[in-house]
Parts: structure tokens; sequence; C-alpha cells
């Protein structure tokens, strides 16, 4: 049996506390900002809910106009049957939004630390902030779940092991970069964005619009995280296919947003500007990287819409990380990918979460790739320390 060093996983989730924007937000907007109620409803698919004394209980988010509750699939670990229903904060976990008790089952999985993304309210990158109409108090919502994320989640006994990842105001590219620059100053250097922010409604990467942003990252040395579905849209063939052939498909958002952040010209113009792609896989990675520089090296008088000075995978290479949790097609072909370049998840507490036994999952697909020593410890730890400036949290090469 291969030997296991503890994990860093770079993509794990917190379930927001009851309580994070209303011990935060001014007084005058403790009625109108995020608050969970407790009541009685049944979900109206997909993701609404209904009031109705005849139905189930479940703890319900309340934001102005939105109103999202507490699912099952957003806190899975536990439960022997996951599926769509809604709970409570006394159904789930613990360790899904408390700090001591994520720390336990952290221990209990091999794990050393976490980069933890939003959840259920916001989503993966604050979409639920940018889709209000009274931006004051969005932005005080992004400013509280960050102040909470660095001075609580991440702080204490956590500190090392809890790395604060924070968001950013989606609508505006001044702000985020004003936004980054706060979080950093206060111990924050990652950042979760959208893989493609057009689906959102706003400009694409393509357009220069999000260069204050980069700019802001690129100079704190911020590392910008893409999670699978951060653009609120994912793949399919057609209206009536099953939900599988969607699933199978995710790793098409990571494979399309890299592809923006070269085309653009973004990742030439910010030399020091890191990306890492959560829950996409990379087994899509070595046909893609080739397919590109083919196609580079072919173009005359800017004729496929690319004025890039270099080769397209010569912008990879130490700054765009791809993250795995079962990916052995991927691990096969390492070496065109780069074992520099891959990071490892165990998704907690997600239905696709390898809890409890992320060491012996990280053991047999080493195992059947072949990994030696040294590749297995920048799969699981090394690259991600690399990567994300662990050192600066005090963890061990």
């Amino acid at each position: 049996m291969t030997t296991i060093p503890r994990i860093i996983s770079v993509d794990d989730h917190v379930v927001e506390p009851p309580d994070l924007w209303t011990s935060r937000l001014p007084r005058r907007f403790l009625d109108r900002g995020p608050r969970i109620v407790r009541q009685k409803g049944r979900l109206q698919m997909p993701g609404g809910w209904r009031e109705d004394p005849d139905g189930d209980w479940a703890d319900v988010w309340l934001y102005d106009d939105l109103v999202t509750p507490l699912m099952k699939l957003s806190a899975a670990v536990g439960f022997d049957d996951v599926g769509f229903g809604a709970v409570t904060f006394d159904d789930i976990r613990p360790g899904c939004w408390k700090q001591a008790e994520r720390l336990a089952d952290m221990d209990a999985n091999h794990m050393e630390a976490s980069l933890c993304f939003p959840n259920t309210l916001p989503r993966f990158c604050g979409q639920a902030f940018m889709e209000r109409d009274d931006k004051e108090l969005a932005l005080l919502c992004v400013r509280a779940y960050n102040d909470w994320m660095i001075d609580e989640w991440c702080a204490g006994p956590a500190r090392g092991r809890l790395i604060p990842l924070t968001m950013v105001p989606l609508w505006d590219a001044d702000l985020a970069a004003e936004e980054v620059r706060r979080c950093a100053a206060k111990g924050s250097h990652a950042v979760t964005f959208s893989e493609n922010p057009h689906p959102l409604g706003l400009p694409s990467i393509h357009s220069g619009a999000w260069d204050p942003f980069f700019a802001a990252c690129e100079e704190t040395g911020t590392v910008v995280c893409l999670h699978i579905g951060s653009s609120s849209s994912m793949p399919g063939t057609s209206p009536d296919a099953p939900f599988i052939i969607s699933s199978t498909l995710t790793f098409q958002n990571a494979m399309g947003s890299m592809l923006d952040f070269i085309f653009s010209g973004t990742l030439a113009r910010f030399p020091g500007l890191t990306l890492a792609y959560s829950e996409g896989q990379v087994g899509w990675m070595p046909y893609v990287m080739e397919r590109a520089d083919k196609l580079w090296h072919e173009r005359s008088d800017n004729s496929f819409g690319t004025d890039l000075p270099e080769p397209p995978t010569s912008y990879i290479r130490g700054r765009v990380y791809g993250c795995i949790f079962d990916d052995e097609t991927g691990l096969a072909n390492r070496d065109v990918i780069g074992m520099d370049q891959i990071c490892f998840e165990t998704d907690y507490p997600h239905a696709d979460s390898t809890y409890p036994d992320s060491a012996g999952v990280a053991a047999r697909i080493c195992d059947k790739a072949g990994l030696d020593d040294a590749e297995i410890y920048k799969l699981l730890r090394g690259n991600a320390i690399r990567a994300f400036g662990l050192e600066r949290y005090g963890i061990a090469a």
C-alpha cells in the first residue's frame, strides 16, 4: 500500500452558519439581509421553496427576494441517502459548519489543510449577491462573509489548517480589486471567481473589463479559484437528456475557461497571475493543450483571432492548476499535463466527497497510475503549498 502524506485539499466547502450575516450587518439591514428561518414546506424544483404546514421542516435562507432552503446535497456527508431534500442545521453533520468539528473530521480523514468555497446561500463565487438589486447591501454581505472567513473560520486553532478563500463583488471590477487588496491585507490570498462570467450577464474574460481585478490579484499574490458551476451554468446535450450526461461533462466548463484565460491574453498580460480549477479534473488537458498549440502554430495574420506571443501551453506551467479527486486518466497522462500542475481535493461535505476515506482513495489511484513517492507528495500536498503560498500559514513543505 502506498504511503500517503497528510492531504491538503484545495476544494472543500463550508455551510454558512445561521448567524454569519445577522451578527455582522448594520441593524438597519437585519430584516432584509441573509437570515435563517425554520419552517415547514416543500421543495419547488429547481431549488425553490414553498411554505406548507403539511410539509417537512427545513432551515431556509431569506435575503430580500431570495428564498433558499438548506439542501442535503450541500451537506451530504453522513447521510445514507443523498437526494434533493431540504434539511435543518440539526440534521447535518456539525463539521459542515462548525470549526472544531470540521478540524476533527479533517483529522479523521488524514487531512492537514483545506480550502473552503462558499456553499448554500452565496453559491460558489457569490452569485447571489450579484443578482440582488440593492448593491449597498450586497457589498456589505460580501465583506461580512470575507471577515467571517478570515477572522473566525480560519482563525485560532484553524490557522494553518483552514485556508482563507474569499469572494468579491462580481458586479464591479474596481470594487472587486479593492476587496482583493483589503482581504490580502487581512491574510487571504485566494479568491473565488466565476469560471465564465458571461453567462452571469457580466463582461467576458475577453473584454478586458476584469483587468483591474486581475491586476490586484497579481499584485497581492492572490490565486484566482474557479469552481465548476460558478458560471451558474452546466454543460448538456438536450433538454430531455438525463442529469448523468451533464454530470459527466462538467469538465467542459473548466476546459472552456482555461482557453478563455489563455486566448484572451489575460495570462500574457498578467505574468504573475495564478489560476486554480476546482472539481474539473484534468484528463481533458493533454488533448486541449496539443490542439491549442497546433492551431497557434498554424495561424497567420491573426486569422484565428489570436496574437499570443508564445504558444498557449507556455502559459500553463506553474500558473494553471487542475484539481482531481479520482481522475485516473489524468494521472496516467501526468507527464503531458505536468505533474507539478495537479492538486487533490476531498470535496467535503458534498455528495462527491471522498470523506472519510480520502487517504484510501488517494492510495488506490496513485498505485494504479504508478506514481512514485515524489509524485504522490506533489499531488497530495506539495503542489498546493507552492500554488497557494501556504508557507505563509506555517505549513511545512
